[in-house]
């Protein structure tokens, strides 16, 4: 802090002019001049003049909440919802953008994260989906509070915020009374609606397992796997996309956009290119959306690694049908430091939770010497590290798309091509003089 700064509280109020968007759903701004302390402004837009409420004080920077526009921005737009706007719901974190500043917002955010940790400079198009900004997210986990009402939660809180319906939920969701309901010795209600036409309800019991994770739409509606309840619905869902109905438990992971398995997996295929023979690693599976997709054009040798033993089960049913497919179970790290998938690999299809594949799993991938590898990221961040990783072991980033697959929140999705650099691929023994 520096000494023209006054001592700050939370819930003090200051005015300040905000700056560029943010990894994380919020923009920057300084306190006084440019060497003030940074303030990280939710409910604000680059270039407004703002009142900001203090939310939380930390040793170098602050966070706040927007509460009084003075000069606004011209993508400023009315929330759709009435949740949406500071202490209320933190599940959208910018329905007060149009649809175009959203993904202008996004482009910049896998910009600076490219920028500044994989040191490249490059030009992002965010594309959009089908359908609009509402009524997309198929897959909702709703809160219960003490009082046995179900809701969304505050930012960054545990804090319960009561609604009467979620706007970027499903139609199929929204129709249903689970609000309505009171959730007596529940810590949480999911709701699923899926490609397939199915929905299902389940919850969380009181003693299911603690606090509940930040409620992520790129993570799906996880529970937890303890003492789960099925309300209502089939014990298994289906979903369609790449050309298959894929079959999977009502919790399994899958793309929360009814577009987006079907956007990915295509978008995997364009990248990869891939030709018939071919051997592929799809890394992180899941269900088996990537390795069904990429092994209609091979029809070679496919392995998916995937340690849910839930997405195991799924995988190993949806991908019955290839008889060159192995499934195996284990963590990705483990089964490859272990040897249990080996090299040389073609193909390689890397979708990681949101921390990213890490050092460990980009040098196994790189050693297994594939031609190929296509990075599916929901994080732009974990993303940079590791293509920084691959470029320090001689890869190089071609191609990468960028999806809205997240419309109202601050998240992207996006489908990054690594190709080793010719430039620094080393010829082999006697290829030079034979040049010569």
């Amino acid at each position: 802090m520096t000494s023209t700064e006054p001592d700050l509280v939370e819930g003090d109020r200051v005015e300040l002019t905000v700056g560029a968007p943010a990894h994380g759903g919020h923009c920057v701004a300084r306190l006084g001049d440019e060497h003030g302390r940074v303030v990280f402004v939710r409910h604000a837009l680059p270039g407004e003049r703002v009142t900001a409420e203090i939310t939380e004080l930390h040793k170098g920077f602050l966070r706040a909440d927007a509460v009084a526009i003075h000069e606004a921005s011209p993508d400023r737009v009315e929330p759709p919802c009435p949740f949406a706007h500071p202490g209320g719901c933190g599940g959208c974190d910018l329905q007060h953008a149009s649809g175009e500043a959203q993904r202008r917002w996004k482009k910049s955010v896998v910009e600076e994260q490219l920028r500044r940790l994989a040191k490249l400079e490059w030009d992002v198009r965010v594309e959009e989906l089908p359908n609009g900004l509402l009524g997309w997210r198929s897959r909702v986990r709703y809160a219960v509070d003490a009082a046995d009402r179900p809701g969304l939660l505050k930012h960054r809180s545990h804090e319960v915020v009561a609604i009467d319906r979620c706007r970027i939920a499903h139609p199929a969701i929204q129709e249903l009374d689970v609000l309505k309901l009171e959730w007596p010795g529940t810590d949480a209600v999911a709701a699923v609606a899926t490609t397939g036409g199915d929905v299902a309800v389940l919850s969380r019991p009181s003693s299911g397992g603690g606090l509940l994770p930040p409620d992520d739409p790129a993570e799906g509606a996880a529970l937890g796997n303890n003492g789960q309840v099925h309300v209502s619905g089939p014990d298994e869902v289906s979903e369609v996309a790449a050309g298959r109905r894929w079959q999977l438990p009502p919790d399994g992971f899958w793309q929360v956009h009814p577009a987006a398995a079907e956007t990915l997996a295509a978008a995997v295929v364009e990248l990869l290119q891939p030709t018939e023979g071919e051997s592929t690693w799809d890394l992180y599976g899941g269900a088996g959306l990537f390795a069904g997709a990429v092994t209609e054009h091979t029809h070679g040798r496919t392995t998916v690694v995937e340690s849910s033993r839930s997405g195991v089960v799924a995988a190993r049913r949806n991908l019955a049908d290839l008889p060159s497919a192995e499934v195996v179970e284990a963590r990705v790290e483990a089964a490859l430091a272990r040897r249990r998938v080996t090299g040389p690999v073609d193909l390689v299809v890397l979708d990681p939770p949101r921390t990213g594949a890490g050092a460990k799993v980009v040098r196994s991938v790189v050693a297994a010497t594939p031609r190929a590898v296509a990075y599916v990221a929901c994080d732009p961040a974990s993303l940079a590290r590791d293509i920084n990783t691959f470029r320090e072991l001689g890869w190089r980033l071609t191609q990468l798309r960028a999806f809205d697959l997240f419309p109202m929140t601050q998240h992207i999705e996006c489908v990054a091509l690594l190709e080793p650099d010719p430039a620094l691929v080393q010829p082999e023994p006697g290829q030079g003089d034979a040049a010569a």
